[in-house]
Order: structure tokens, then sequence, then C-alpha cells
């Protein structure tokens, strides 16, 4: 089992910044995939950003590509998402979620663990 905590979400003008944090339960972080999604009002929830084991391999929705940073502290069982340059559509709920197995997915359903979310909410 792993329970995951995440935090960081807030209001922000569009063009600026946010980091989220997840906080994983459990002695066998390191052996999890890790993902964020994300959820807007009225949509599916929709892969954001994954990262392997050990951080060397990150995976990004097209669509924040060069904005988004997915990075892990297998020491501090965290996994963060920096989040810059934020625009509008950004808005939505965040969900951290963690994958056992070695590969990454963007499938929502091949996440077995996941947050309660974190809001975050661009403002134009």
């Amino acid at each position: 089992q792993v329970q995951l905590v995440e935090s960081g979400g807030g209001l922000v003008q569009a063009g600026g910044s946010l980091r989220l944090s997840c906080v994983a339960s459990g002695r066998t972080f390191s052996s999890y995939v890790m993902g964020w999604f994300r959820q807007a009002p009225g949509k599916e929830r929709e892969f954001v950003a994954a990262i392997s084991w050990r951080g060397r391999n990150t995976y990004y929705k097209d669509s924040v590509k060069g904005r988004f940073t997915i990075s892990r502290d297998n020491a501090k069982n965290t996994v963060y998402l920096q989040m810059n340059s934020l625009k509008p559509e950004d808005t939505a709920v965040y969900y951290c979620a963690a994958k056992a197995g070695s590969s990454t997915s963007t499938a929502t359903g091949d996440y077995a663990y996941w947050g309660q979310g974190t809001q975050v909410a661009v403002s134009s």
C-alpha cells in the first residue's frame, strides 16, 4: 500500500509559477513510477508528467513541455512538479499517482495509487 498526499496548489496569475509536492508513505517509494495527472471541470483526468524509479527518464504531455518539470527525491519519498509560465488552461485539480513496475505510462488505469488532489487555478 502506498498513501500519497499532495500540496502546493493555489491561485496564481498567468505567467506565474507553482511547485506541487507529493509525499508518499511506505518504504518502497523508489520502486514506483510516479506520475502527475490533472482534471479540469467537466473533463476527463489527463496525464501531465511521469518519472521513472531513479528519475533518469521523464515524460510530459506535449502542452506542458518546456514549462513543467517533474522530479523526485527518493530519500524524502517525495515527487515534485515545478510549473512555470502557467496558463489559464492549466487550471485543474492535480493528482499524484504511483505505478508499480518499471515501465512508465500515461494511462490513468495503470496507476494503482492516487492522492486526494490539489487545486491549481490560473487567472488571466
